[in-house]
C-alpha cells in the first residue's frame, strides 16, 4: 500500500487523505445489543416483523366491549336494551369475541342485570385494530439509522428486548499533555459515541516509543490519537507512525487542524488529532466521522439547508470548517477557520468550505449539519 508523506512544509489535500484512509474500509459485522445499551447506535438488519401489532383488535380506551349492531339507533332519549351483558375492558385488553367496539363508562346503564346504550357506534370506534401500530411484514428498525427512543419503543411493543447494532470498536489514545488535561480526548470521547462508536480510552507518555507501543497492542476497528501533532519537543505522533511504516499523512489542508495527521496499521485506519479543541474538532468531523459512518454503515447525513446571513470568505487550496448559528430562516456565520470554545458552544451546524472553493456569497444556500448531533 502506498504511504503519502509530503515533505517538510507541504500539505496533503484532505480529499487525497480521507480517500486512502477509506480505501478497503467496510462496515463492520452486526452484534446484537440489549435495548437499555443501543442509544445512538447505528441500526443493522433484522427480520421483519413476523405478525401485526397488536395481534388483536385491543381496547383503545377504558369501557364496555359491545357489538356496534346491537348499539344501531341507540340514543340519551332511545336507550338500546342489551340482550346479553356487556364486557368490561381495560386499555389495551384483546376484545372478546365478536365484539368490535368500546363504549365509554357513562355511556352504557346498568340496572340491576339489564343494561342499555345510550349511543350507538361503528365498527372500530374505542378500538386499536390488529396490525394498526406495525403491520406484518413491517421493518422492526431502518439499517444505517441511529437508534432513537422512538425504535426502542417500537422494539419494546413488539417484545424485543434486544437490537442488531454495528457497532465500530475505536480505540481512543490519549497523548498525555503537558499540563496534564484530558477535555480534548473526553470531547471527541462524547462525539464518538453519539456516532455509534464501542470507545476505550487510554492516556500515554508523550513519546515516540512510548506511542508506538501503544499502536503496536491497538486491536480495534479504528484508533484516534489526541494530541502530540505538532512541531513542538514533545510532539511525537507523527514520528510514533513513522517509526511503524504506517504514517499516510502529516499536515492536512484543513482549517484549523492542519497539524493532523492519517495512518494505517495494516487496515486499520488512524487519525491523530491535534489536541487544541477546535482544531480536534474540525479533523473530527471531517476524517474521523466518514470513517466511523463507514464502519457503521451509516446512512448518508441529511444536513439544512438555509440562506447565509452574510459572505464566507475562504482561501484556494485549504478546506475550512464554518460554524453557523440559525436565526430565523437563515445560516448566521460565528466562525470560519477557527472554532473558538464560544462558537461551538453556541454553534448550531457546521459547514465544510472545499480547498477548490473562494466562499459563498451572502444569501447563497448552504446545507450546514446540526453540531449536536455529531
Amino acid at each position: 500500500m502506498s504511504r503519502t508523506q509530503p515533505s517538510s512544509g507541504a500539505l496533503t489535500s484532505l480529499e487525497s487523505a480521507l480517500a486512502e484512509l477509506l480505501d478497503g474500509v467496510v462496515p463492520v459485522a452486526p452484534i446484537s445489543v440489549p435495548l437499555a445499551d443501543c442509544g445512538g447506535r447505528i441500526a443493522a438488519e433484522m427480520p421483519m416483523l413476523s405478525a401485526p401489532h397488536p395481534a388483536r383488535n385491543t381496547a383503545a380506551l377504558d369501557g364496555w366491549a359491545l357489538r356496534s349492531l346491537d348499539l344501531v339507533g341507540a340514543s340519551a332519549y332511545s336507550p338500546v336494551p342489551l340482550v346479553d351483558a356487556p364486557s368490561w375492558v381495560e386499555t389495551g385488553e384483546a376484545l372478546p369475541d365478536g365484539c368490535d367496539c368500546v363504549l365509554e363508562a357513562a355511556l352504557v346503564e346498568q340496572l340491576g342485570p339489564l343494561a342499555q346504550a345510550l349511543t350507538d357506534a361503528i365498527p372500530g370506534e374505542g378500538v386499536r385494530r390488529a396490525g394498526e401500530e406495525m403491520a406484518k411484514g413491517s421493518l422492526l428498525v431502518i439499517p444505517g439509522r441511529p437508534l432513537a427512543p422512538a425504535d426502542r419503543l417500537a422494539l419494546r411493543a413488539t417484545g424485543c428486548d434486544a437490537v442488531m447494532v454495528r457497532s465500530p470498536r475505536l480505540r481512543l489514545i490519549d497523548v498525555a499533555a503537558v499540563d496534564g488535561s484530558s477535555t480534548t480526548t473526553q470531547f471527541i470521547a462524547e462525539l464518538a459515541r453519539t456516532d455509534g462508536a464501542n470507545i476505550t480510552v487510554e492516556t500515554i507518555a508523550r513519546d515516540a516509543q512510548s506511542i508506538a507501543a501503544a499502536l503496536d497492542a491497538a486491536s480495534a476497528d479504528l484508533v484516534v490519537l489526541v494530541g502530540g501533532t505538532g512541531a513542538g519537543r514533545g510532539d511525537a505522533t507523527a514520528e510514533a507512525l513513522s517509526m511503524r511504516n504506517a504514517l499516510i499523512a502529516r499536515g492536512i489542508a484543513l482549517r484549523p487542524g492542519q497539524t493532523a495527521a492519517t495512518g494505517k496499521l495494516e487496515n486499520m485506519p488512524v487519525v491523530a488529532l491535534p489536541g487544541l479543541p477546535g482544531h480536534a474538532l474540525s479533523a473530527y468531523l471531517l476524517l474521523v466521522q466518514p470513517l466511523l459512518d463507514r464502519l457503521s454503515g451509516r446512512l448518508v447525513r441529511s444536513g439544512i439547508t438555509l440562506p447565509l446571513s452574510r459572505k464566507i470568505s475562504s482561501s484556494i487550496g485549504v478546506a475550512e470548517i464554518a460554524l453557523l448559528h440559525r436565526e430565523a430562516a437563515a445560516w448566521q456565520v460565528l466562525s470560519v477557520g477557527g472554532l473558538p470554545l464560544d462558537h461551538i458552544r453556541n454553534g448550531d451546524a457546521w459547514l465544510a468550505i472545499a480547498g477548490d472553493s473562494e466562499g459563498h456569497a451572502a444569501a447563497f444556500p448552504v446545507e450546514a449539519f446540526p453540531l449536536r448531533a455529531v
